[in-house]
C-alpha cells in the first residue's frame, strides 16, 4: 500500500489527542510491517460485512487439523494468552484438547497470500475485539473467500449449524453429530413418511435437477406440527444425519430482529443448497413477523433452501404463513403414535428381551395417547424395575404415567395418590 497516498496517518504525538485511534493504529501498524518484513511485499487491509462468520469459522478447523495451508506469524502480544484449552464429551470418555488460540495471533494462508488476525486492544475502560483481513491484492482475497466457502460448504456436512438470536446479534456455533438418527429410527405412518423423505431427497438429488427438468423454483418449506413428544425433532435429526448437504437449526429468541432474520438468511443463502430448521416457528415475536415474512417472500431469500419449521402450537401461527405459496408449501401433522406404531417402538427397544409376547400387548393396549416420549419413559421404568426385581407390574406403571400425565395437564402437582412415582424411583416401591 502506498503510505503516501492517505490523508492521515496515526504518530505517536497522537496518543494523548486520540488515544483509542493510536492503540487502534499502532496495532495495525505493528502487523503490517511484520507481514511486509516475513512476507516480504506490503499488504492492504480490508473490512468485512458478509463473510466473518466464515473465515473465522475455517480458520479455527484449519487449525484444529493441523491444516498445511495455514501458518503461524507471530502472536500479538507477549502477555497475552496463545493457547486454549478445551474438552470433548465422548460415549468413552471426557476428553481434553488444547488448540491454538485465534485471538492474539497473526494467521498467513501462503496459497492465497492472505493474512488474519483477532486482536484485543485494550483500553482503560475496558477491551474491545478487532476482525483484521490483509491480503495482497483484491484478487487474492476473492480466490481465499471461495476457498472458505467451499470447504466451510465441505466440513459442514459432518456438523449442524446452530445460529442463536442474541441480546448482541447472531451468534453461530457449529455442532458435530455426536448420535446418528437413521430413518429407520424415525416411526410414522409409512404414506406420510414416504412422502416426506421423497421431497428432501429430489430436493438435494443430482443438485436439484428435478425442479429444472419440471421448471419448479428451487426452494421448499414444510411445517411440521403436532403435540410434544411424538417425534418432530426425531425427524428433524434424521434429515441432518441422512442428507449430504448442510443443515442448520436457527433458535429464535425474544432477541430475533429484522437484522438478525436477515444475517440468518444471509449465511445460509451463501452455502445453499442446504436445510434450515426453524423450531418453535410460532416463537417468532410478533414485532418481527411482517419482515420475516417479506423474507420468504423475497425473489431469491430461500433459492436452494429446504425449509423446516417446527411447532407444538399450530393455533398460535401466523395464519399468513401458510396462506401464501412459497412460504411453506406444505403442512404435516405429526400424530399421536397409532397401536401399530407403539408397538414397532418398542420393539425397537428389545422389550422383548424383559416383557413376555402377552406384555407387552398389554402395554401396547393401556398406552393409547401416549407420546413416544412417555413411551420412552415407560421403557425406562420398566427396565430399572426389572433389572432389580426380575418382574415387573407393567399395568401398573403404565397408570402411574398415565396419571402424571393427567397431573401434567392440569398442572396439579400437590396431589397425590400414595403411589410411587414412575422413572428412577418407581421400582423401590415394591421393595
Amino acid at each position: 500500500m502506498d503510505k503516501h497516498n492517505v490523508l492521515f496517518r496515526i504518530r505517536e504525538t497522537d496518543r494523548k489527542v486520540l488515544p483509542y485511534y493510536y492503540d487502534y493504529g499502532k496495532v495495525v501498524s505493528v502487523i503490517q510491517e511484520k507481514l511486509s518484513s516475513e512476507i516480504g511485499f506490503e499488504f492492504y487491509m480490508y473490512s468485512d460485512e458478509d463473510t466473518s462468520n466464515e473465515i473465522w469459522d475455517i480458520l479455527e478447523e484449519d487449525l484444529k487439523e493441523n491444516s498445511p495451508d495455514v501458518q503461524l506469524i507471530s502472536h500479538i502480544y507477549q502477555e497475552a494468552e496463545t493457547k486454549t484449552i478445551s474438552s470433548n464429551h465422548t460415549q468413552q470418555a471426557l476428553e481434553f484438547i488444547v488448540k491454538p488460540r485465534i485471538p492474539n495471533g497473526l494467521y498467513y494462508y501462503p496459497h492465497y497470500q492472505v493474512a488474519l488476525a483477532k486482536v484485543m486492544i485494550y483500553q482503560s475502560d475496558g477491551e474491545m475485539t478487532h476482525d483484521f483481513i490483509f491480503a495482497k491484492d483484491d484478487a487474492c482475497l476473492v480466490a481465499f473467500l471461495q476457498y472458505v466457502l467451499k470447504r466451510k460448504r465441505d466440513y459442514i456436512k459432518n456438523y449442524v449449524t446452530v445460529f442463536t438470536d442474541t441480546e448482541n446479534g447472531v451468534e453461530t456455533d457449529i455442532e458435530s453429530i455426536t448420535t446418528m438418527v437413521t430413518r429407520d429410527d424415525v416411526f410414522l405412518e409409512e404414506p406420510l413418511k414416504k412422502e416426506i423423505y421423497r421431497s428432501i431427497d429430489e430436493f438435494f438429488l443430482d443438485g436439484g435437477e428435478f425442479f429444472k427438468t419440471y421448471n419448479i423454483p428451487y426452494k421448499r418449506g414444510i411445517l411440521l406440527y403436532g403435540k410434544p413428544g411424538n417425534g418432530k425433532t426425531t425427524l428433524v435429526k434424521s434429515i441432518a444425519s441422512s442428507i449430504h448437504a448442510p443443515v442448520a437449526y436457527w433458535q429464535i429468541t425474544e432477541f430475533t430482529s429484522s437484522y438478525t432474520i436477515k444475517e440468518v438468511f444471509s449465511s445460509v443463502l451463501r452455502l445453499a443448497p442446504m436445510v434450515l430448521v426453524i423450531e418453535d416457528i410460532d416463537s417468532m415475536p410478533a414485532d418481527v413477523r411482517s419482515v420475516f415474512l417479506n423474507t420468504l417472500d423475497g425473489a431469491t431469500s430461500k433459492e436452494g433452501i429446504f425449509l423446516i419449521g417446527t411447532t407444538n402450537y399450530p393455533e398460535k401461527i401466523d395464519p399468513a404463513l401458510m396462506n401464501r405459496s412459497g412460504r411453506f408449501d406444505r403442512a404435516y401433522e405429526i400424530k399421536w403414535p397409532t397401536k401399530d406404531l407403539r408397538n414397532q417402538y418398542l420393539l425397537s427397544k428389545k422389550i422383548e428381551r424383559i416383557l413376555s409376547e402377552k406384555e407387552i400387548y398389554d402395554v401396547v393396549e393401556a398406552t393409547n395417547g401416549f407420546s413416544y416420549a412417555q413411551l420412552n419413559e415407560l421403557y425406562t421404568s420398566i427396565a430399572l424395575v426389572w433389572h432389580y426385581e426380575q418382574k415387573v407390574d407393567v399395568l401398573r406403571l403404565c397408570d402411574e404415567l398415565k396419571s402424571l400425565q393427567q397431573k401434567q395437564r392440569r398442572q396439579t402437582w400437590e396431589e397425590t395418590d400414595g403411589e410411587g412415582a414412575i422413572g428412577f424411583s418407581g421400582f423401590f416401591d415394591e421393595a
